[in-house]
């Protein structure tokens, strides 16, 4: 392989559809954000990871089923891609806030650089992405 070249770095974790899972889905994603060098991103990503996973757990899991929480640093090593993969209906997108709900991608959509939705079979991936060097 070529010495120039490196490869992407991707850890996933499988978190059940349970209240805790959120807090181990962030507490997965500060190992890897710290291991990969993307310190000075750290909250932001925490932050993402846990309304994603909360959007996950609250909207996109059926009864007995679970998310996906996967993170991968591209290999340029310059960005980092968080995503939650679920398996239920529905397409998430920014709305207005009613009372204490719906803020979540409005707070994904202020701290990440870029993010999104791909369908999957069956459910979506909510992703988002964030480079070394901050909004861009």
């Amino acid at each position: 392989m070529d010495e120039t070249m490196q490869l992407s770095l991707t850890r996933e974790r499988f978190c059940r559809r349970e209240r805790r899972s959120v807090r181990l889905a962030r507490e997965f994603a500060r190992e890897a954000v710290a291991d990969w060098g993307f310190g000075a991103r750290l909250d932001d990503v925490l932050l993402c990871v846990g309304e994603l996973a909360t959007n996950a757990l609250l909207h996109g899991v059926p009864p007995g089923r679970g998310y996906l929480v996967r993170l991968e640093v591209d290999a340029s090593g310059r960005t980092l891609t968080v995503e939650v993969h679920d398996s239920g209906e529905g397409v998430p997108a920014l709305r207005q806030p009613c009372g204490e709900s719906g803020r979540g991608l409005l707070l994904v959509d202020a701290v990440a650089d870029r993010w999104g939705v791909r369908d999957r079979g069956p459910g979506k991936i909510v992703w988002c992405s964030f480079t070394k060097s901050g909004r861009g």
